[in-house]
């Protein structure tokens, strides 16, 4: 069984602090009930704030500790006042997910009762899917945080789209094996290949690479559809979709879209897995115009916590911490439907710290 694993903790920049201090009390009183060993935390510098500091997007020897831990949670990272002279932001999350080969970005999309719903149609109420982002290739292989691009003068800039095969093979291993998780727990388990196979070699590519893995998940209803149209289906029929897989920038553009639908990016969780490594972070961005006003929704941040600890057990062994995940996800869904979970991002009359308390205290049942 696992004992002292530990969490590379990155709270970052803005309101990144709050949602991280907020997500580190509920997941430590989850394992605590669950009976899970307490995990230890390693604080790493990083962020645009330590950049504008020292010049540095991240601690000297920072990325080492971040890769010898258990999992690494981020807060958030960016300001919009701190960049690079070149107008990027500081990215230095870019580079740990290429350093470690996080390529299986996951990216879950649930609608709760009592949350906005932008849909009129009923049936976003069972809004409950999954967008699977290539985190490590595509379009931000050529991101400015990696230096790939090829600037010809001040003429011209070229960035390159990359797919490769080992890559692909991977994600979309990964995706058949989540939809058959998710089938197990009663979802439909299908698998929609999202590209632009019908322009881009790339794409092509990409999709000849899922009708290859394919056959080997012949419980796994599979179906393709291109980025352009699935944009339109996310708002047409997304009740219809479980389980998306997708390039890095398609993911990054449909998964703000997918969070939009079930409230906003204060819902919007995320995990980048990777053969060895793990990092769990809210996919929303620093919102230093809010920073420690008591006004951030940290449920993102709590919900990605949760998948933390889900990957926790799995890794490790030790169901304790799955079953501190199911508390978190069970107090969130609890509490929506008691309508005593009510962010100010959504109007409601909570503030981190109260949003913080109420699932606290929804994880003892």
């Amino acid at each position: 069984m696992a004992s002292g694993l530990k969490i590379a903790l990155i709270r970052g920049d803005g309101i990144g602090i709050d949602v991280a201090d907020a997500t580190i009390e509920v997941v430590n009183a989850a394992c605590e009930i669950s009976g899970a060993p307490a995990l230890s935390y390693d604080e790493i510098n990083a962020g645009a704030g330590y950049y504008a500091e020292t010049g540095h997007d991240i601690e000297p020897g920072g990325e080492e500790r971040a890769g010898e831990a258990d999992a690494i949670f981020l807060g958030a990272i960016g300001l919009p006042s701190i960049r690079h002279d070149d107008g990027t932001e500081i990215s230095p999350h870019l580079r740990l997910r290429d350093r470690f080969g996080l390529y299986a970005g996951i990216r879950p999309i649930k609608a709760y009762p009592n949350a906005p719903q932008r849909l009129a149609d009923p049936r976003a109420a069972q809004i409950d899917m999954v967008i699977l982002r290539e985190s490590t290739e595509g379009l931000f292989y050529s991101a400015a945080a990696h230096k790939r691009s090829e600037v010809i003068g001040d003429t011209e800039v070229r960035d390159t789209l990359r797919i490769t095969r080992a890559t692909t093979e991977k994600l979309h291993n990964f995706a058949f094996k989540l939809a058959q998780k998710r089938k197990e727990r009663g979802k439909p388990g299908r698998v929609t290949c999202v590209d632009k196979a019908n322009v881009f070699t790339s794409m092509a590519f990409f999709r000849k690479i899922f009708d290859e893995i394919k056959p080997n998940y012949p419980d796994i209803e599979a179906n393709y559809n291109y980025v352009d149209a699935q944009a339109l289906d996310l708002v047409r029929r997304p009740w219809d979709f479980d389980i998306m897989v997708m390039e890095n920038m398609f993911g990054d553009i449909l998964s703000d879209l997918g969070g939009g639908l079930v409230g906003g990016m204060g819902m919007a969780a995320c995990a980048e897995i990777g053969d060895d490594n793990g990092l769990f972070q809210p996919a929303h961005g620093s919102a230093p115009d809010i920073m420690g006003q008591d006004k951030a929704n940290p449920l993102a941040a709590i919900l990605s916590g949760a998948l933390m600890l889900d990957y926790l057990g799995e890794r490790s062994g030790d169901s304790r911490y799955n079953d501190a995940a199911a508390l978190i996800d069970a107090s969130v869904d609890k509490g929506f439907a008691a309508n005593a979970l009510r962010p100010m991002e959504f109007g409601g009359d909570m503030g981190t710290l109260a949003t913080t308390r109420e699932v606290v205290g929804g994880l003892k049942g």
